[in-house]
């Protein structure tokens, strides 16, 4: 507001200063031209006497009085004065003005000031300016929208770092920063990361919406993660599900049905990422794939940490296996997340910050090699996944989906190999395929195999070979003797017992 009345002020004073202005060389023409007229005898004096009374006619033929034009020309000298003081002081009271608007507009035009201020026992660079006038004009003005409001601490809940690397390959490398010195780099530290653990499903994907999900299956996850986003007062609720049975039974594949019919993209871990050279790195990684997990529940979506395998990554399995400081630390990570789900930090970080909850989903084919106090009953709810023959049939079912098997033949093949898991139907619609990929290296030649599957433009497509019953279940009796086998013959006893040579009693014969 104050700037408004000083230019409204320099505004008036200019105009006032040019009336005087105008003024004054008036009264000064005036006096200057009865001057000089007297001064060359323009008005001469008529008569014989010339005393203080007499009458001086002018040239014009008027009567002028000498006293009288003494007193006026004195008076003019008068006025002369007066309005040089008054336009001197409004001049003065102008260029006052002028200057305060220069030093106003300088401040607004002028960059922000850089400042460094110490906060919580680190020096930050902050941006600081006068927001006097700033505020004043927001004061006058209260239904103007601030353009800054995104970047107030209370509303912007963006991370600068992530946004510049995500958007680092939308800017052509002409305008980045040369090598790793550019802000396209973030800073990665304990608390900011970035990953590529969450998996995502292509919605416009239908493939999936035929495959068969067993309802006890689909019933034991539905209930417990719906239970863990629950607030139920004075209940105990499980943090982690384990679904534990034999191998190839279809864990994984019906966990990963079960979050697409529910719209959850998993975080997802492997028994891989359990163990590492370096001591703790699991356990902080743990630790890390939740509190990822918890950051999509903070913007509104389910969520869901999915580890895959975790027998093999953090069980003992019997005296064959060492019991390493990782393995110890991942079963107690685990524990101490089960405990405390909406206090999880990082290694290094003792602050606390609540994160919403966040249900595990582990998968495994024996969780008795896990840590005992891990899997007790207030952490970890357990579930043993022995598929029916109604779930067999269903689920191979949708194996044979685009083949012309109908679902009583898959039922006789299911039937005809009771023992044997869900994969096996798998292998054995996979051995179909054999004859046409031999028939397509037969034409090609081996010398080409290189050109035409490496590389190429046109890779081979082939169309679906001919599939009957008893196709398949002579490719599924291969299978069991390969099995079989395995399982009769087992070298590994015998060359760790003692040398095992070649000749008349030895095991290189063809039985």
């Amino acid at each position: 507001m104050l700037p408004k009345v000083l230019a409204i002020a320099s505004i008036a004073c200019a105009i006032t200063y040019c009336i005087l202005l105008i003024s004054d060389n008036a009264t000064r023409f005036h006096s200057t031209t009865i001057g000089r007229m007297r001064a060359t005898s323009v008005i001469p004096t008529v008569g014989l006497k010339a005393n203080a009374g007499s009458q001086m006619p002018s040239v014009f033929g008027m009567g002028l009085d000498h006293h009288q034009s003494t007193v006026s020309v004195a008076t003019t000298s008068g006025a002369e004065a007066s309005s040089s003081k008054a336009y001197k002081f409004l001049g003065a009271l102008g260029s006052v003005a002028v200057l305060s608007i220069i030093g106003f507009l300088s401040r607004q035009l002028s960059p922000p000031h850089i400042g460094i201020a110490a906060h919580a026992g680190r020096k930050y660079m902050a941006l600081s300016s006068s927001q006097t006038d700033g505020q004043t004009d927001q004061a006058d003005k209260p239904n103007r929208p601030n353009r800054w409001r995104c970047l107030d601490p209370d509303m912007d809940t963006s991370d600068d770092q992530q946004d510049i690397t995500r958007g680092a390959d939308l800017v052509d490398p002409l305008f980045r920063g040369w090598g790793n010195s550019g802000t396209h780099q973030a800073v990665m530290s304990s608390m900011e990361y970035l990953t590529n653990a969450q998996k995502q499903y292509d919605v416009s994907d239908n493939t999936f919406e035929d495959y068969y999900i067993s309802p006890s299956f689909y019933n034991k996850m539905l209930l417990h993660i719906s239970k863990n986003f629950m607030d139920i007062p004075r209940i105990k609720v499980p943090l982690i599900l384990g679904i534990w049975g034999g191998k190839g039974q279809g864990k994984t594949f019906q966990t990963d049905l079960v979050y697409r019919k529910l719209g959850i993209s998993p975080v997802v871990m492997s028994a891989g990422e359990l163990e590492s050279g370096n001591a703790g790195e699991p356990a902080r990684l743990v630790r890390q794939r939740y509190r990822e997990a918890s950051d999509v529940v903070k913007k509104g979506k389910m969520c869901s940490l999915f580890i895959n395998d975790l027998d093999a990554g953090a069980g003992r399995m019997g005296s064959g296996t060492q019991y390493t400081v990782n393995n110890q630390m991942v079963n107690a990570t685990l524990m101490n997340i089960a405990d405390n789900p909406t206090n999880v930090q990082l290694p290094g970080v003792y602050k606390q910050d609540s994160i919403p909850r966040v249900p595990i989903v582990a998968t495994g084919n024996d969780f008795s090699t896990l840590y005992a106090p891990l899997i007790r009953d207030g952490r970890m709810e357990k579930f043993y996944w022995n598929p029916t023959r109604d779930d067999r049939i269903g689920i191979c079912a949708g194996i044979f989906k685009n083949d012309p098997i109908t679902r009583d033949e898959v039922a006789v093949l299911v039937d005809t190999f009771p023992g044997q898991s869900i994969d096996f139907f798998g292998s054995v619609r996979s051995r179909i395929y054999d004859e046409v990929i031999w028939e397509y290296i037969n034409k090609t030649g081996v010398d080409n195999l290189n050109k035409s599957l490496v590389n190429t433009r046109t890779p081979p497509k082939f169309d679906m070979p001919k599939m009957t019953l008893s196709m398949l279940l002579e490719y599924g009796r291969r299978l069991v003797e390969e099995q079989d086998n395995v399982k009769r013959v087992q070298l590994a006893d015998e060359y760790l017992e003692g040398a095992s040579l070649p000749g008349s009693s030895g095991n290189n014969l063809l039985d």
